[in-house]
């Protein structure tokens, strides 16, 4: 039987090796690619002969089209994760432009980059399905997200845009939209001012995990 493949960015930590970890778990194989080189050597330990690894920067349009034609040719690609994401917790007067671009050039131009590259695939095929990782900042702005929040604001839209303009192609375009969920990111810019900030917020006065989302 041909191979189902699951291409997915930022695979190698936090919402992207869950999301690998549930493919593999339904029997598909998966396309990993993350900038970490540690992080994806951790994967392959932990998802193994059923997955691909490869050190890829979503912002790089040649380097993440050459990942997305060598999933496709080692079966059926059905869908693709853009998992990869850059958080910054940073006040907006003291947000610097290269800041704002760098996150946007990650979140924004690299979902972009991978779910063109993945819907020219797909449409050749029939169909599938695109699942873009965006957030609750991108849904209400917050405070310190002026950058992350706007990225991600702009990630929703954009795959209202997908689904719109591909669903004639057969392929789907859905938007996940967390809110606080404990990744590697998470524990990097939340300090415990913002945890209590959010567990206020959220009725099961707790975080979410990777495996939930």
């Amino acid at each position: 039987m041909e191979k189902k493949i699951v291409a997915i960015t930022g695979g190698a930590s936090g919402i992207g090796l869950a999301s690998a970890r549930a493919a593999v778990a339904k029997g598909w194989h998966v396309a990993v690619c993350d900038r970490d080189i540690r992080a994806l050597a951790n994967a392959e330990t932990a998802l193994g002969a059923k997955g691909t690894y490869t050190a890829v920067d979503v912002t790089d349009e040649a380097a993440v089209e050459a990942w997305i034609g060598e999933a496709a040719g080692r079966g059926r690609l059905i869908g693709v994760v853009t998992s990869a994401g850059l958080g910054a917790d940073v006040p907006a007067l003291e947000t610097g432009v290269e800041l704002f671009q760098r996150v946007h050039a990650v979140n924004v131009l690299g979902t972009f980059i991978t779910a063109r590259a993945a819907a020219r695939v797909l449409g050749d095929i029939g169909g599938g399905s695109i699942v873009t990782i965006a957030s609750v900042s991108g849904v209400r702005g917050s405070k310190g997200r002026v950058a992350y929040g706007s990225s991600k604001a702009a990630v929703i839209n954009m795959t209202q845009g997908l689904a719109t303009d591909l669903a004639h192609l057969g392929i789907r375009a859905n938007a996940v939209c967390p809110g606080p969920v404990e990744t590697p990111m998470v524990a990097a810019i939340h300090d415990q001012a913002t945890r209590e900030h959010w567990i206020r917020h959220v009725p099961m006065r707790r975080y979410g995990s990777v495996d939930e989302i």
